[in-house]
């Protein structure tokens, strides 16, 4: 068996029990942190790829500030009380079936439209003929989606730098109120 054979079954196995184990952990700080090591391995995949930018990224976005954010969460919460959250009524079953039901026809409605759109993408979409022209020229192609990135759709992050700051702003007012997780009495 080869080197590379040999880690890549490692890594799976690196990524694979921690996976189950977000699931079936009861603590949910455990389950985050399993999560955690998840995304590690995933880093790691990556890295063997030899794509070592999405493994950056995938470092320091998910494992850094996606867990940060899952930990804060956490912290917010009241756990103690995790249980009463679940009503038994009627009305808020049908609920629950009612949402899992938006959200797998939703999922549904993604996977088709994104199965579209990557023949559009392939096709000849503007960035897919710049991206083409200029890796024939020997160009990078992350420095060509960087660019594309941050100067024709500033705005778009702009946006969404807005959005989490308020999402901030908005979790703090609410655990801090009267009645929330932390509120002083």
């Amino acid at each position: 068996m080869s080197m590379d054979t040999m880690l890549f079954w490692f890594l799976s196995l690196v990524l694979i029990v921690p996976a189950v184990m977000v699931v079936l952990l009861a603590n949910p700080v455990y389950s985050a942190l399993c999560l955690v090591m998840t995304m590690i391995g995933v880093a790691a995949l990556f890295a063997t790829l030899n794509a070592y930018f999405l493994a950056g990224v995938q470092l320091i976005v998910y494992t850094g500030a996606v867990m940060v954010l899952f930990t804060m969460v956490l912290m917010l919460f009241d756990l103690k009380h995790e249980l009463q959250t679940f009503s038994r009524g009627k009305i808020s079953g049908f609920l629950k079936i009612g949402g899992v039901g938006v959200l797998a026809g939703l999922l549904v409605g993604v996977i088709t439209l994104a199965t579209k759109k990557t023949t559009l993408i392939s096709d000849g979409s503007p960035l897919a003929i710049e991206l083409a022209q200029k890796a024939a020229l020997g160009a990078d192609n992350t420095k060509v989606l960087a660019e594309n990135l941050f100067l024709k759709n500033m705005l778009g992050f702009e946006i969404l730098g807005v959005l989490l700051l308020v999402i901030a702003v908005g979790t703090v007012a609410l655990s801090r109120s009267k009645g929330g997780t932390h509120a002083r009495d």
